[in-house]
């Protein structure tokens, strides 16, 4: 017997025999030997031998250091053998396609490859050459579907040539290869995220020639004729193809598979070829789709071509990360084939949907969710809400939770939606609009505000960012507008005359904001941007509308407004303190005295009486000090019960004893007179 002289005393063992080393040599000394097929004496078809070769890959764990080579399923063995000189077509490959012996294959023909195994160890045992047998785990690759067990075949199959060479179509060869055309169309692509291109260009650069047969029994037929002897390709073959097509075209795929050789070729070359049975592989039928839909069954669909005439077809392919090997690599290399460049511009990938721990959804963890269940229960914008608000650059997380909190930022979007809406109600732009030059200082600084926001959303569509544009418009709805812009305009909306400047030019900077709003959110939120477009839209839909123009923000009342604010937030927090004590309600009940630097002061100074409206105080005093400092009191004169003002002049006018004096001016005179806010 014969083992490796490390692996002796365990092959005894396993073969319940005793025994010794009788002599020992180095394992290249065996290279080349002959040994006979166990079952050379049960059958002729087995009367042959077989060479020994020396690998790399035989390790010393287990068996007898000594391992059966079939070339033909499996790729170590495969190399090996014909890195020693085995043909290809000297190479054995019993197994169908099915997954059984071929009818002639002697003793196991027709037999299924696993259910074959207790024959073959009956006929090792009957031929006295089966030593023991035992079970064993052994690791396979499973099918990712049905979870099957399968098994390596060798086939032979159509490549297409990454670099120099000559192919069997090779006419009018390209100055540089397919790989260095792939390579330098990467370089030319844009890539969301950046990292795909690395990942591409990778597999490019390191990707084997691209083989694009596959033997299934359904699929793009691969039209070749092969000589019975030579294997040779028929001459004709470039016609072949031509005519090939033209059938497909008129009776569809299975039309070329009820052709015969004697058809196509005629009968006097027909008993000495082959029809292949081969198909393509689907991903070179994926790749090919910006030739046969945007330049085939759709370029005439649209009122203008589906594709760029000139440069790449399309502006941007997106699928998932898994795509780099497949859709993308495929129509990279197509596209490179047939002229010199990629078919597409830009390359988005995004990633899956995993539930809310991160884990990859599956019935039988029972973590599913569907999204016909999240679009009947909460509506389909929340179901595009949540995709905009995920960062799609990694695992979209999804479950209840997730879904609650998109449900609430949904609410606070539209709720403020509403409030624009519902504040603009009266308001023509072309009838009541204040010039933008005019406008309130708040009003243009909100303005401003909403055109330096703009142009960070549109920064950010431009490469395709969408979490960022929701999370920024979820802080201006609850920040910049709720808890500043709409708290300070709602004493100036409810409480001046209908038609006074004021009230205007508020609503003048409430229309463009709404007009701006509506368009930065309908990429996401769709049906709710379409809906509301219906109450101030002039168009039949906002899809046919570009970005609102807001002109240039203002830096400078940028600064100054977001240093008001500062002091502000200042102020609401000692209000708050008191507010804590139970001394006083409303913040309007609040007497304000700030004491603040110069420069501070004189930023406070430039808003006049309208300070306190800044501050939705009733009274502000000012000061200088060397450093910022609020002192709150609490308002001793009476509420005025339209404003809910606390002013000295409530009761003045004897007609209206519950009014102040501004409401008696705004509702029966001339209107107070505000500038700022």
């Amino acid at each position: 017997m014969l083992c490796a002289a490390s692996l002796v005393e365990k092959c005894l063992a396993r073969w319940n025999l005793t025994g010794e080393v009788v002599a020992t040599a180095p394992g290249a000394a065996l290279e080349l030997i002959a040994f006979d097929h166990p079952l050379r004496d049960v059958d002729a078809g087995y009367n042959r031998s077989a060479p020994m070769y020396l690998a790399e890959y035989v390790g010393e764990g287990d068996g007898t250091g000594v391992v059966h080579s079939a070339p033909a399923y499996g790729l170590d063995d495969f190399q090996s053998c014909v890195a020693h000189g085995l043909r290809y077509e000297d190479i054995l490959n019993p197994v169908q396609g099915q997954g059984v012996y071929a009818a002639d294959f002697p003793l196991f023909g027709g037999q299924h490859i696993w259910k074959a195994v207790p024959a073959v160890l009956e006929a090792l045992r009957g031929a006295d050459r089966l030593m023991a047998t035992h079970p064993i785990t052994h690791s396979y690759p499973h099918c990712w579907r049905h979870k099957t067990p399968v098994i390596y075949r060798a086939a032979a199959q159509w490549f297409i040539r990454m670099d120099e060479g000559e192919g069997v179509f090779t006419r009018d060869k390209a100055p540089k290869t397919l790989r260095q055309l792939a390579l330098d169309a990467i370089e030319q692509t844009a890539f969301y995220p950046e990292n795909g291109k690395a990942r591409l260009r990778d597999m490019i650069a390191n990707r084997p020639d691209w083989c694009i047969s596959r033997q299934r029994s359904w699929g793009v037929p691969v039209p070749f004729f092969l000589h019975k002897d030579s294997g040779e390709l028929h001459p004709r073959t470039m016609e072949i193809l031509d005519q090939a097509a033209d059938i497909v075209a008129q009776g569809g795929i299975e039309a070329w598979s009820r052709v015969t050789a004697e058809d196509i070729l005629g009968p006097t070359d027909a008993p000495y070829y082959t029809k292949s049975t081969d198909i393509l592989e689907v991903w070179f039928d994926s790749g090919s789709t910006f030739w046969h839909v945007l330049r085939g069954s759709h370029a005439q669909a649209y009122d203008r071509p589906p594709y760029h005439e000139a440069g790449p077809e399309a502006d941007l392919y997106l699928e998932g990360h898994d795509q780099h090997r497949g859709w993308f690599h495929s129509s990279l290399l197509l596209g490179c084939a047939l002229y010199d460049r990629a078919p597409y511009r830009g390359l988005l990938t995004h990633g899956f949907a995993t539930d809310g721990q991160g884990r990859k959804m599956s019935k039988s963890l029972g973590n599913t969710v569907e999204p016909q269940a999240v679009i009947q229960k909460l509506g389909a914008e929340i179901v595009r809400l949540w995709v905009a608000s995920t960062d799609y650059s990694g695992d979209l997380n999804i479950d209840d939770k997730i879904l609650a909190r998109v449900v609430d930022a949904y609410r606070r979007i539209r709720n403020t939606l509403r409030f624009l809406l519902a504040n603009i109600s009266d308001f023509d732009l072309a009838r009541d609009g204040v010039p933008l030059a005019e406008l309130f200082e708040i009003d243009r600084y909100a303005l401003s505000r909403a055109a330096s926001l703009q142009a960070e959303i549109l920064a950010h569509y431009e490469v395709y960012e969408f979490h960022p544009v929701v999370s920024k418009l979820q802080v201006y709805c609850s920040e910049d507008l709720g808890a500043f812009y709409l708290d300070v305009l709602k004493d100036r909306l409810y409480t001046t005359a209908p038609d006074s400047r004021a009230r205007r030019s508020a609503q003048t900077a409430l229309w463009h904001i709404t007009q701006a709003m509506l368009r930065w959110m309908a990429p996401f939120l769709s049906f709710t941007a379409e809906e509301a477009w219906r109450f101030v839209g002039k168009s039949e839909s906002i899809f046919l509308e570009t970005y609102a123009d807001l002109g240039a923000a203002d830096a400078s009342l940028l600064e100054k407004w977001a240093r008001i604010q500062a002091i502000r937030a200042v102020a609401n927090k000692e209000i708050e303190t008191v507010r804590a004590q139970g001394q006083l309600g409303s913040s309007l009940q609040a007497n304000l005295r700030v004491q603040l630097p110069a420069a501070d002061l004189a930023l406070l100074q430039s808003l006049g009486d309208d300070l306190k409206f800044v501050f939705i105080t009733s009274a502000v005093a000012l000061g200088e000090a060397p450093e910022l400092a609020v002192t709150v009191s609490v308002s001793t004169a009476p509420k005025c019960e339209r404003c809910w003002h606390y002013r000295d002049d409530v009761g003045a006018d004897t007609a209206h004893p519950g009014l102040c004096g501004r409401c008696v001016s705004n509702l029966h005179g001339a209107g107070e007179t505000r500038q700022v806010a």
